[in-house]
């Protein structure tokens, strides 16, 4: 199984990347997808969730700003990022979870917002 995120890079306050988690070897349909993220000195933070059956679900702190999706034909999940702010530096981790299923993670990917 691979998951592999890309995307991620330098932009400045206010504006947009789109983040993609691509996962192989197993049934992709019927993962929930989630993005977390890690800044340094913080906590690994729960960002976004898709569920299998599409229902989203966002923390606080980026509602409105972040959107979620999955392509299922092309196994892959995306998350539409606008608006950033400085403390949405991170690194971003896409997690591919289905209960009895397995649990698995993408190395991550460097988000890095300037004034």
């Amino acid at each position: 199984v691979r998951v592999v995120e890309s995307g991620g890079e330098s932009v400045q306050s206010g504006g947009s990347l789109r983040l993609s988690c691509t996962v192989s070897g197993v049934m992709f349909s019927i993962y929930d997808i989630i993005w977390y993220r890690h800044a340094p000195a913080k906590q690994r933070e729960l960002v976004a969730t898709i569920h299998s059956g599409g229902l989203r679900e966002y923390v606080d702190s980026v509602k409105g700003r972040f959107t979620i999706s999955r392509d299922n034909d092309k196994n892959t999940a995306y998350l539409q990022m606008n608006s950033l702010k400085s403390e949405d530096t991170a690194v971003y981790y896409c997690n591919a979870y289905a209960s009895g299923r397995g649990n698995f993670w993408g190395q991550g990917t460097q988000v890095t917002v300037f004034s």
